[in-house]
């Protein structure tokens, strides 16, 4: 399957314990819904997608911890640190009004109500308060805009743009 059809929702991080399990950062609303998926997609960053069986997921305190297929001690959980996890788009449901995956923010232009540019969705970061769009200038100029309804006024995913409520000198 190729990277174009995969839709990243979080990455692996700490093992946790010594039976294989990890620390899950989700990237999105709802992982517990992952365990409905038969399978999961892994990789690195810039390598191909591979699948992945998945044996469990759990809440663990304020976060979830996961079990995969082949990864059965700490030392294979180490090395499974950091792995993208991801989903056929198919697989996946549709967003509801207002909502987006974050692939499909990627890209698009971030314009103000004063008609300027800002610069292209370069990433989103999840913070504790809400996300944040990476946002990158032509001019290499990085500019990082809450995702909250006060600052994006707009997504045009048809259009390519984002219309927010910036200051191109903020």
């Amino acid at each position: 399957m190729s990277g174009n059809d995969i839709v990243v929702l979080g990455r692996l991080a700490d093992p946790y314990g010594i039976r294989g399990w990890l620390k899950l950062h989700a990237f999105g609303d709802d992982p517990q819904d992952w365990a409905e998926m038969p399978v999961w997609w892994i990789s690195r960053d810039g390598e191909s997608w591979r699948e992945c069986g998945l044996k469990s997921l759990k809440v663990h305190n304020n976060g979830l911890v996961v079990l995969l297929d082949g990864v059965d001690d700490r030392s294979a959980a180490e090395a499974a640190k950091g792995l993208l996890v991801g989903a056929p788009r198919s697989a996946l449901p549709i967003p509801e009004e207002g909502e987006f995956y974050w692939s499909e923010l990627i890209g698009l232009d971030v314009i103000n109500t004063a008609d300027e540019k800002l610069g292209k969705v370069a990433g989103l970061i999840e913070s504790a308060a809400n996300s944040v769009l990476r946002v990158v200038a032509d001019d290499e100029t990085e500019r990082l805009l809450p995702f909250v309804a006060s600052v994006v006024l707009d997504v045009d995913k048809e259009v390519g743009q984002i219309r927010v409520e910036w200051g191109s000198d903020w």
